[in-house]
């Protein structure tokens, strides 16, 4: 049997019970048909990159399969069929990854980074209110006098 990482997309409007429950169901019909599923991962409610049938953002897993050709075929036939399903995709692999993919370790990072976001705390910048009020340009006059000189020409 071949070996696979699949990732499937559900609505934002469905529940995480019901994302596991979808993928308890893909997983029985992958066991009826001869395959196995190494593990399961969800990945949570993630914002897409753009609206796909109005959704602008879906829920996200990973499922790591060891299965025959045709279970593959008539799982993504199933979820095709599926309406809580936007978007799946399967790709072949040597071995299957051990342990938590990459996006479970980015999402691990980022809870131990706490609220600093992706960019962190960018203390090595000096903030606007420390750079004082016009920076390196200097003063600018005020605009009467300003305009008196443009008019000398």
């Amino acid at each position: 049997m071949a070996l696979y990482e699949h990732v499937f997309l559900a609505r934002q409007d469905v529940s995480s019970q019901q994302v596991e429950a979808l993928a308890e169901q893909f997983k029985g019909v992958l066991e009826s048909l001869g395959g196995s599923v190494g593990k399961v991962e969800f990945w949570g409610l993630k914002s897409l990159a753009y609206r796909i049938n109005k959704n602008r953002k879906a829920h996200y897993a990973l499922m790591n399969i060891d299965a025959p050709a045709p279970a593959i075929a008539e799982m993504e036939r199933q979820m095709g069929l599926n309406e809580d399903i936007l978007r799946f995709m399967t790709v072949r692999v040597e071995e299957l990854e051990e342990g938590q993919s990459a996006m479970l370790q980015k999402r691990d990072r980022d809870d131990r980074r706490g609220d600093r976001g992706d960019r962190g705390d960018r203390g090595d910048r000096p903030r606007r209110s420390d750079r004082g009020d016009r920076g390196d340009r200097g003063e600018r006059g005020r605009r009467d006098e300003r305009n008196d000189s443009d008019s000398e020409d």
